[in-house]
């Protein structure tokens, strides 16, 4: 419905300007556009009323700041760190001064910075009345940099925004996180941040908002009160074991405490740790034997790790090697070839021994510094190949899961494949979205690891899987670096395939729905090359069918109109019992609505009312009630545009009646169009 109003906003500013007017592309470019319109608006009061009827017919902006708290919970052993919290309380009330409220608290890893960040939140929990918000760059940082607009999605999620709302680009993005905050009272944590160009949108604007950027390891250049976590002393350190393991087990093994709190040097994490092993072992802990000197982490998890079973830790490395963001048991299972019964019992285990973090619905996820030292030492101890087989098999299965979620959210898409023979189906279209969207962080990882151990066909198959994430989810920000890495790995190894074709689809219109068209059209261009190249009609149709809906919604109408009409003169190539046959003539209507679309924003009213009135009785007579829906709003929107507004109401409630609950977005654009037809005299 933002795109529906867009196409409104776009045939108004060209009936307003008298020529086509492309969309502008920056706020530079609006405001020119905007100072255009605004003197012939001055003189012409029937054109500045239609503007005026389209400003009312808006809903009234319902965002605000979302007046809770995002933060984790603070650690219950939290220990002194007293210097570091009376610096970041210092930047967070002191006046402002024209000064934005930004620092950057950083250590090594283990050090303990998310847990400062976290207890200084619940200390100031009053000081920041309209929020707290908490971002965790940790599922990307040790592999992919999150870009900013990803970063300001994330945020933005946290902060109430709802994906209907949500705008594409990082500047539109920027600009709401700015109203959002302006005037208000929040604390912001971005944590495991690896560049300043992350959080550098983020700078608060307004005097009452704390930026809080966390670095585990070495910091970054960025305008901000730098504060560093130091080690923990002796005195603290054994204060802290002592709230792990208790008063009693720190006390049974007193002698050999300098010991651990020599080779912990200070580290939190370290010593949380060997803390958790004196719950459960008669002696206090030795350091690993290959554990480097001054690398405190590395000695606990190799320590840790010693203390496990034989099959546990061979799991954990395993599962290790891939760089996931979120572990299952079924995920575990494929690493290490056991039961996923077996699997979420040795989880368990590590759990507690501080290895892995538990994130929620039975899925846990790795430190990275943890990450990183299991995976080192998973080659040396299990040897290359079944370090190999182990990756393949967790690629076996999450493309499994991927390819029955991506049937099952899309049944009847050829750009899907079949269901696999092995696993269980979805139950419906609803439950494979889901499926698709909780493993989307692991799909998507697992296209780069399948390049990395050169399994080609699973790398491509996995990304061509993301389709529905794209088509019914909205997750574009996600999934474009798996299709960016695909794309090319296609062309490389499969050049001008229909596997080609379809990635760079799927590419061009990812970054169609970001707002970053002149890649778009790039890419549909190859994908409409190397359908082309292919001999696969349809796909070339549908190809060039997306570069009209790239230009349609740039408002460049008259080269919109163009594709759809070749788009359709494609499609017509297609002879009975050729593949896509059978799909012909919804193809048909569908380009055949984007015609009238187009035509409608070129003024081209009459033609465009034909062409929406033969789209509309087609899905009609098949039954596709939200289709017929959405060309009965397009027929409406010209209809209004021709000053036909008895036969635009109509349109609406036909339109209205087809519409569920669930479709209250285009609802609520219906009511704002029959606020236009309305009151127009």
């Amino acid at each position: 419905m933002g795109k529906q109003l867009l196409l409104s906003t776009g045939a108004l500013a060209r009936r307003t300007m008298g020529r086509e007017t492309p969309r502008p592309a920056s706020p530079e470019e609006w405001r020119t556009l905007a100072g255009q319109m605004h003197v012939r608006l001055s003189r012409d009061p029937q054109q500045a009323g239609e503007w005026a009827l389209l400003a009312r017919s808006l809903p009234p902006s319902a965002m605000t700041l979302a007046a809770t708290s995002g933060l984790p919970p603070a650690a219950r052993d939290f220990t002194n760190r007293q210097k570091a919290l009376k610096q970041l309380k210092r930047e967070a009330t002191r006046p402002a001064a024209g000064r934005p409220r930004v620092a950057l608290l950083h250590g090594p890893p283990g050090i303990g910075t998310t847990a400062v960040a976290l207890h200084l939140g619940s200390t100031l929990y009053a000081h920041f009345p309209d929020g707290q918000f908490y971002v965790d760059l940790r599922d990307a940082a040790a592999e992919h940099d999150p870009e900013p607009a990803h970063v300001l999605l994330r945020l933005l999620r946290q902060m109430g925004v709802a994906p209907e709302q949500m705008p594409p680009t990082a500047s539109a993005r920027e600009q709401l996180y700015r109203q959002l905050t302006a005037g208000r009272q929040a604390l912001l944590i971005v944590d495991h941040a690896t560049s300043a160009a992350q959080v550098r949108s983020l700078i608060p604007g307004t005097p009452d908002v704390f930026l809080l950027v966390v670095v585990s390891g070495r910091p970054f250049a960025l305008e901000a009160e730098r504060v560093q976590v130091a080690p923990l002393t002796d005195r603290y350190a054994t204060q802290m074991v002592k709230k792990v393991a208790g008063q009693d087990n720190v006390a049974r093994v007193k002698a050999r405490i300098p010991g651990l709190l020599e080779h912990c040097a200070g580290n939190a994490f370290a010593l949380k740790a060997e803390a958790m092993r004196l719950l459960s072992e008669d002696a206090a802990p030795e350091p690993g034997d290959d554990a480097p000197a001054g690398d405190p982490v590395r000695g606990a998890v190799q320590n840790a790790c010693d203390g496990l079973g034989p099959d546990t830790a061979r799991l954990l490395r395993l599962t290790a090697l891939g760089g996931w963001p979120a572990i299952d048991a079924h995920l575990a299972a494929a690493a290490a070839d056991v039961t996923p019964e077996e699997a979420a019992r040795m989880l368990g285990e590590v759990a507690e021994g501080q290895l892995l973090d538990f994130v929620a619905d039975d899925r846990y996820r790795f430190r990275p510094e943890v990450r990183r030292i299991l995976a080192d030492a998973a080659g040396p101890r299990h040897g290359i190949p079944e370090c190999s087989a182990a990756v393949e098999r967790t690629l076996d299965t999450l493309l499994n899961r991927a390819l029955r979620a991506a049937h099952a959210a899309l049944p009847q898409s050829w750009r899907t494949e079949p269901v696999p023979a092995d696993g269980d189906a979805y139950r419906d279209e609803a439950q494979g979205v889901t499926v698709l969207a909780a493993e989307v962080g692991n799909l998507v990882r697992a296209v780069s690891v399948a390049v990395e151990y050169q399994h080609i066909t699973t790398a491509l198959r996995l990304a061509r899987a993301l389709w529905p994430l794209q088509l019914k989810a909205g997750h574009w920000d996600e999934v474009l670096p798996a299709l960016r890495v695909a794309a090319r790995c296609a062309d490389e190894h499969q050049p001008r395939s229909r596997t080609a074709a379809g990635l760079h689809f799927q590419l061009g219109h990812c970054l169609g729905e970001l707002g970053r068209w002149e890649e778009a059209e790039q890419a549909a261009h190859a994908a409409a090359e190397s359908e082309r190249a292919a001999g696969h009609v349809r796909g070339e149709a549908s190809s060039v069918e997306l570069l009209g809906l790239l230009n349609l919604y740039r408002w460049r109408y008259a080269t919109a109109h163009e594709r759809f009409v070749e788009a359709e003169h494609i499609y017509r190539r297609i002879a009975p019992g050729q593949e896509g046959a059978q799909d012909v003539a919804r193809a048909l209507a569908l380009t055949g609505r984007h015609q009238g679309r187009a035509l409608r924003g070129m003024g081209r009213l009459e033609e465009s009312r034909h062409l929406l009135e033969a789209a509309t009785n087609f899905f009609k007579e098949q039954g596709e009630s939200y289709n017929q829906a959405r060309a009965l709003t397009d027929l409406a929107e010209a209809l209004h545009d021709a000053g036909e507004d008895t036969e635009a109401l109509a349109r609406i409630t036909e339109a209205e009646g087809l519409l569920g609950p669930t479709a209250a977005p285009h609802l609520r654009y219906l009511d704002g169009l029959r606020l236009r037809c309305e009151a127009r005299p």
